[in-house]
């Protein structure tokens, strides 16, 4: 499985941007896909999660009513919407895919992709 991750950039904030993670390599039908992000010196971070198969999302509270997680079933690619984007969100965001119990375990999962870096200016 490749996890491949894209849309990152500069922005100011409130402004908006739209990351993709397009997935290969086998099906999906089980899984749950997600986004975790980590900044400089901290430890990578759930941000929110989107069943492949009925599109249940899970949010971080950080992002919730900000953020949105959506899943394109026949492309393969999920995105996130980032809207209101604030100095706090500045972190390099990876997407993770796995069959998991609990969303916000970073170790639950076990594809990854290469990260995106967001940088939110003020």
């Amino acid at each position: 499985v490749q996890l491949q991750a894209s849309g990152g950039g500069l922005v100011q904030a409130g402004g908006s941007l739209r990351l993709s993670c397009a997935a290969s390599g086998r099906t999906f039908s089980s899984y749950t896909m997600a986004w975790f992000r980590q900044a400089p010196g901290k430890e990578r971070e759930f941000v929110a999660a989107v069943s492949w198969s009925d599109g249940s999302a899970y949010y971080a509270e950080s992002v919730r009513g900000r953020f949105t997680i959506s899943r394109d079933n026949a492309r393969n690619t999920m995105f996130l919407q980032m809207n209101g984007l604030k100095p706090g969100d500045t972190a390099v965001y990876y997407c993770a895919a796995g069959v998991v119990d609990q969303v916000v375990v970073p170790e639950n999962y076990n594809e990854w992709g290469q990260g995106t870096l967001v940088t939110v200016s003020s």
